[in-house]
């Protein structure tokens, strides 16, 4: 029988990704069955557009729970996104640190603080967000090819254009 996504057991320190639909949730999982993760008000397992609604939030809470009580009906997998850049701190001073967090209000902004810079944070002492850098590239993407098509747009209206009012002016 083939392995499941649900196979593998997290270990204390594992990132876990959980997918959302249009995004994804990040946790620490901090062993018993728990993570740790950083919450806006609007985050909830099955969230869908509600959600996404955090993109208004500034502020998030620090909370621990059940795994499946986080992740509720979506799925989700261990992801160490980071381990062949950064070396993982030690699985104590991870359950350590996140202890330390719980129940505070953190800043939250999903472009320099969401819950993947908070897990990343927590695993290898750097914040990063991979759903962040995607959203960039594509934007910056979207924002070259937009440029580029009202250029061509410019280039053929003066082109075009001129010459018309070159025919006008002739009769």
């Amino acid at each position: 029988m083939a392995p499941t996504l649900y196979d593998e057991k997290p270990e204390i320190g594992d990132l876990i990704e959980i997918f959302r639909g249009t995004y994804q949730h990040w946790a620490v999982y901090i062993g018993d069955g728990y993570v740790i993760h950083l919450a806006p008000p609007t985050e909830q397992a099955r969230g869908g557009a509600y959600s996404m609604m955090s993109v208004l939030c500034d502020k998030a809470i620090v909370k621990k729970e059940e795994l499946w009580d986080v992740v509720g009906m979506d799925q989700y997998s261990i992801n160490n996104l980071l381990d062949n850049e950064y070396e993982p701190r030690p699985a104590h001073v991870i359950q350590r640190e996140a202890q330390t967090l719980l129940n505070q209000e953190l800043p939250y902004c999903v472009f320099r603080g969401n819950c993947e810079h908070f897990a990343t944070e927590l695993r290898y002492g750097k914040a990063q967000s991979r759903q962040v850098r995607k959203a960039v590239e594509v934007g910056v993407g979207v924002g070259m090819a937009a440029m580029i098509g009202v250029g061509a747009l410019a280039v053929a209206a003066a082109m075009f254009g001129g010459g018309s009012k070159q025919k006008e002016s002739k009769r």
